[in-house]
């Protein structure tokens, strides 16, 4: 099969195309065959080499949608399901930008029934991403809560979620996205310096800036747990370490399918052109995730 893979860490032009075996399931896992798999920013970081991983060949891919066409022994899924799956891992040698990937079972959900496997692709690690992160800052109905990056595809969705529990949700985006920011349900959107706040939810990975709009005894959660900013005045810091939970993740796709959720797609690359996905997402102002398609 193939797959895209990096064996030197640089830009875009280090992915390649490798030809590999077809991974095997064992025990409480199952292979998928990909249908799309979506590229985010932990790709980059892990061609780029934050990972580490230095002299290995190192899979990239994180999301999946697609058809289970294998299953271990002990698993409750069965071939011919179709499904959408968060495969965890920072450094492995195969990842879900490949034509087949096994993934543990436990990671699986049952894919949308209302969305395609392009649309269903970008689900798994930004919605649960954006779930976990509300969970740590543990805000109740009517508390405030500032959103940075507002109209990225973690933000998006944390907007949604958050709204939805009787949150106040303020947006931080670019002037331009205020319209869409507000789209989504949130009681206001800015681009400029945001006023205090019960807890910030800091996708645009702001650090220190963003600490500084939530209110003395409040809580920030962050995106990247080497970012974390040190904690002053009594505010609770934590960072989401992205846990691939099947049993949440269908939760998330159930209501992606009642439309509460806005899956966007920015464009479609087929699996022989990630270096040029790659490439497009390093250009910057992409408004949903790039997909690839083996």
């Amino acid at each position: 099969m193939r797959a895209a893979v990096v064996n030197s860490f640089g830009g875009p032009e280090v992915v390649e195309i490798v030809d590999t075996e077809v991974p095997e399931p064992s025990a409480g896992e199952v292979r998928i065959k990909v249908a799309a798999a979506a590229l985010n920013p932990c790709d980059v970081a892990a061609r780029s080499g934050a990972y580490g991983g230095a002299g290995q060949r190192i899979g990239l891919g994180w999301d999946v949608a697609g058809t289970i066409d294998a299953v271990g022994e002990g698993s409750d899924w069965n071939v011919g399901d179709k499904v959408v799956a968060l495969f965890f891992g920072l450094i492995k040698r195969l990842g879900t930008h490949a034509e087949y990937v096994v993934v543990p079972a436990d990671s699986v959900a049952g894919a949308p029934k209302t969305l395609d496997s392009t649309h269903a692709a970008t689900l798994p690690l930004n919605t649960l991403t954006a779930l976990q992160a509300l969970e740590l800052l543990e805000l109740t109905e009517g508390q405030s809560l500032l959103v940075t990056g507002a109209a990225g595809a973690v933000g998006a969705y944390a907007v949604q979620l958050a709204v939805r529990r009787g949150i106040v949700v303020t947006g931080l985006a670019r002037e331009g996205d205020a319209e869409f920011v507000r789209s989504l349900g949130a009681a206001h959107a800015t681009s400029g310096e945001p006023k205090s706040f019960d807890a910030v939810l800091d996708a645009a990975v702001l650090g220190e800036r963003a600490l500084a709009w939530v209110r003395d005894g409040g809580a920030y959660v962050g995106l990247l747990p080497p970012l974390l900013p040190a904690a002053e005045r009594g505010v609770r810091t934590s960072a989401i370490e992205v846990n691939a939970d099947g049993a949440s993740l269908a939760e998330l796709v159930r209501l992606a399918d009642e439309g509460a959720l806005t899956p966007r797609v920015a464009g479609t690359y087929a699996l022989e052109e990630a270096a040029k996905a790659h490439a497009r997402f390093a250009e910057g102002g992409v408004r949903g995730r790039l997909v690839l398609l083996p």
